[in-house]
């Protein structure tokens, strides 16, 4: 993605990494009419980059200067972890779509297996980083293989027990994170509307009605083998389609369905190294119009006062601080604010309640 960005920057436009041509020259410049601007990669739904342009829109009082960028965010989160992709049989045609993906993740100091019951399409990717599931000594030979290159194919040699086949495999390499590619995305409700995020117990809950109130009920047999993959331990697993995965990945409201063991939201203080995050949350509700602007010492009083909402321990949902008021035994709820992909899950509630 880089290569072609630098290669754009002469023709007088940027090159997002996942295909989207942006105009003017470099990571910031000037416009038209001389607007200086700048690009924050996997802000919008569709992952192109977003244009700010700054010279006809003042930056809220006290802005960063940089951006928060919430692909970094995540790229960081992922640093030195290890991450497997499962690609049933019927989705080895998606590969090669998801390759920019998997190299951002090596960029990013990240190691990834991909497991798949298709050796030649592995061996076709990889180019010989490829060994059996069947390994003597695997965990030393995964070990082994992945300081010598950060990206693995392994290769599970029973299709029809695939999904039970990398549950195992990721339990006995202790991988934090299982993204599973179908082509349908996540799970859906009978509404149409998106699954963003579930623990164990509602998708549970979910199963005893066998799959009545959801739009796939075709995938009950997937779901029940994401509820195993989580009773047996594994921390989470996402599912998404090749085409969603960056979105998945790399931003706050995702694509497909993150599923997790634990009821994985937790309130507590905002701490220096969560400010970036929260200051970021605060500037996007002043955008969308849902929180007022504030001066830079209005933001400092709600960020040294505030309380966060966090999925997994280190993703920021929400925001929310409690200043004092004007009068004797008044105070002003402030800032309260839920990225879209966690409304109506009780994270506002959390953030008042705490």
């Amino acid at each position: 993605g880089r290569d072609r960005a630098s290669e754009k920057q002469g023709k007088g436009e940027v090159q997002d990494p996942y295909g989207y041509a942006l105009p003017g020259g470099g990571g910031s410049g000037t416009g038209h009419g001389g607007s200086a601007f700048e690009i924050a990669p996997y802000r919008d739904p569709d992952r192109s980059a977003t244009i700010r342009c700054m010279a006809n829109k003042p930056a809220l009082s006290g802005a960063l200067p940089v951006p928060f960028s919430e692909r970094e965010f995540y790229l960081r989160e992922f640093r030195g972890r290890t991450l497997a992709v499962a690609l049933p049989a019927e989705e080895r045609e998606t590969l090669p779509r998801i390759r920019l993906v998997l190299d951002d993740l090596q960029e990013g100091g990240s190691r990834v297996l991909l497991l798949s019951p298709d050796a030649a399409g592995l061996e076709e990717h990889l180019a010989g980083r490829v060994i059996s599931a069947e390994q003597p000594r695997l965990e030393g030979e995964v070990w082994r293989r992945l300081g010598e290159w950060p990206q693995l194919g392994i290769v599970l040699s029973s299709r029809d027990r695939f999904a039970a086949g990398c549950r195992e495999l990721a339990l006995r390499l202790g991988i934090f994170k299982l993204v599973w590619i179908d082509r349908r995305g996540g799970l859906r409700a009978a509404t149409g509307n998106r699954h963003s995020f579930l623990h164990l117990a509602e998708l549970h809950s979910l199963l005893e009605g066998e799959g009545v109130g959801l739009a796939n009920t075709d995938r009950v047999e997937l779901w029940g083998e994401v509820s195993a993959m989580l009773e047996a331990g594994l921390p989470a697993v996402n599912l998404c389609s090749a085409e969603g995965l960056a979105e998945e990945l790399f931003t706050y409201a995702g694509s497909g369905t993150l599923f997790t063991r634990d009821r994985y939201m937790s309130v507590r203080r905002l701490g220096i190294d969560d400010f970036d995050a929260a200051h970021d949350l605060i500037h996007r509700g002043v955008e969308e119009g849902y929180l007022v602007e504030r001066s830079g010492e209005e933001v400092d009083a709600i960020l040294a006062s505030g309380f966060g909402a966090f999925v997994e321990g280190r993703h920021l949902a929400g925001i929310g601080a409690l200043l004092p008021g004007g009068e004797e035994r008044s105070g002003e709820i402030a800032c309260l604010y839920t990225l879209a992909r966690f409304l109506g899950e009780g994270v506002g509630g959390s953030l008042v309640g705490c």
